[in-house]
This record gives C-alpha cells, structure tokens and sequence, in this order.
C-alpha cells in the first residue's frame, strides 16, 4: 500500500525557480512557520540548509517535538511517514516522492504480515528503515543508535522477531547475546561495499582507522575498530585522536565530518564496482530546487490512514520512551 499522495498539479502551481534559492528558501520558512529536517545522507547544500540534521533517532525526536506548522523531510519515504505519525495536524512534505528507500521496500507488508504470523509467541521489534504498515506490524521500533539498548531491555526470555535488516540484526545479535528470528532485508548501499577494496585502502593509508555502519556486512564490519550508527560515527570521530578515517557509510555524513574537524582526513569505502554506487540514489533525488517547490506549492505531502498511523504511533512511541 502505497501511502503518500500526490495532488494533481493546480493550474497556478509555481515551477519557476528563483536565481537565490537560499533567501527564497529561508523566506519560505518564515512564511509558512516551518522546519527543515535533513538526514546525514542528503548533498551537503541540503545540510547547510537545514534547521536540524541528524540520524533516523535524532530526527524521530526533532519531528515529535517541533513547534513548526509545516514539516519539509529532506530524506527519505519512510522518514517523512515517521514524521506524519508524530505530528498527524502538521502539513508534512517530501520533496521527491520517488525518494524511497531499498531497505523499506525489502519488507512488504503482506509478506511480513505472513512472517509474524508464523511466530506467534514473538515481540517484533522493527528498524526505524520500514515504512507505516511495517510499524503498525511491530511492538517496538528502533533505530541503529538504540538498537543494543533496546533490545537489552527486553527479558531474556521473551523471543524476537528483528525486521527488515539482517546486517543491523546479527550486529545486535552479537552486541546482546541474544538470539532472534530474522527478517532478511538489507539496505542496497551498505551491501556495496568492498572488503578487498577496503583492505588495500588500509594497506595504502596504515595510518587510517575503518569506521563502519552496523547495516554494513560481517566482512565489512571485522575491518572496523569502531561501529556505530551515522551520529555515533559523528562523534566518535570528532573525539578521536586519529587523524584519518576509512568510511564505511553512505558518504554524505563526511561533510559534517568534515566541517567538525577539518584537519582531519576521510576516506570514503570504495563500493565493488567502479561508480558512485555507495550514495543513496534515494537520498540523492532531493535537491534545493525541489525543496524550494515543495514549499511554494505545498506539496507533495504525506498522508497515512489514521488507523495505520495510530497504530505505528504506538511501538513509534516506545523507543521514545525506552530511549530517554
């Protein structure tokens, strides 16, 4: 089920661009009383832009607390969905409604809903990457930066079902002790990546330590001295006294790297093939241009079924709670 909509252009919706889309965008948030959210991931224009960047965690927590009238999600699908089950009165825009993400759309809700069905007994605790119908499916939804936490709060007795991501779900698995029942989806960017590739990176610069997001492969994440999620990439970096950095993320985190600590070095992980196949094709569709229409024309803008969004509200609710 496809929950976003898409209104039919109007007769006067604006498709000019303005030659300073920095003022006319700023403008706009004036106007309209409303927030840009960004994720790491997004071009590094679209970070300077906006009024809070963060991981899927930090922007869950931005978007339940916002005194905004208008939310603009430069992210993903699922993000944007997240915000609207938060703040189900606000007008909540995606700039590109193609802007989706392989992770997501490696759960389909009839297919999962068959999974759970044949684990009765199970707590589902489902990553933030899924879409409406997946969180209304699921006890407790969490995020790469909670995850550990999460499920160490959970008694050892109880099972689990750990969906969409298998990467994140045998890291946690590991980290925890804790055995659980799998959903084999995975995030297309963070599969790209080349141990080989990797390893001559790290024979060429022996200086250099490999940092790594947990949705990345086992072959990828043994290379690493230290995993975690994009903000704890963040931060880990910027408290470090190594100099120089192998990245094994999606690139787009590097330029707040960089602006943090910019005597530093950072590598980007080369991805297998020779392309820039290791940036999200989703991420990327957002553009300022976009930004600036969807805010001009009011659209594209999310909606949800209130009984879907009421039911994702729940488990949505409670990583907030066991997060605090």
């Amino acid at each position: 089920m496809f929950t976003t909509v898409l209104p039919k252009p109007a007769p006067n919706q604006v498709t000019a661009i303005p030659s300073d889309l920095f003022r006319a965008i700023a403008d706009l948030k004036q106007e309209l009383n409303a927030v840009i959210l960004a994720h790491y991931y997004q071009d590094p224009d679209i970070q300077d832009i906006a009024d809070y960047i963060g991981d899927s965690l930090g922007l869950s927590r931005q978007a339940a607390t916002t005194n905004a009238d208008v939310i603009v999600f430069a992210g993903v699908h699922f993000m944007a969905e997240t915000a609207k089950i938060l703040n189900p009165d606000k007008l909540v825009l995606l700039p590109d409604l193609n802007a989706g993400c392989s992770l997501a759309d490696s759960c389909p809700p009839d297919a999962f809903a068959k999974f759970k069905a044949q684990h009765r007994d199970h707590l589902v605790i489902s990553y933030v990457n899924c879409t409406a119908e997946i969180k209304a499916m699921s006890d407790i939804i969490c995020t790469s930066s909670n995850a550990v936490r999460i499920v160490n709060q959970i008694p050892k007795d109880q099972p689990i079902i750990f969906a969409p991501d298998q990467n994140l779900g045998r890291y946690v698995m590991a980290q925890t002790n804790r055995e659980m029942v799998l959903w084999q989806g995975s995030c297309m960017v963070h599969e790209l990546f080349s141990e080989k590739k990797i390893v001559q990176l790290q024979v060429e610069h022996p200086e250099a330590e490999v940092i790594a997001h947990p949705e990345c492969e086992p072959q990828v994440l043994r290379h690493a001295s230290y995993i975690g999620s994009t903000s704890a990439l963040l931060k880990y970096v910027h408290e470090s006294d190594t100099k120089a950095f192998i990245v094994a993320t999606e690139p787009g985190i590097i330029h707040q790297m960089q602006k943090q600590t910019p005597h530093k070095k950072f590598i980007p992980a080369p991805p297998m093939k020779s392309c820039a196949c290791n940036e999200c094709p989703h991420m990327r569709l957002n553009t300022l241009e976009k930004i600036y229409l969807a805010m001009k024309n009011r659209t594209p803008e999310i909606i949800l079924p209130e009984e879907t969004r009421k039911a994702a509200l729940k488990p949505m609710q409670r990583m907030l709670e066991m997060s605090a």
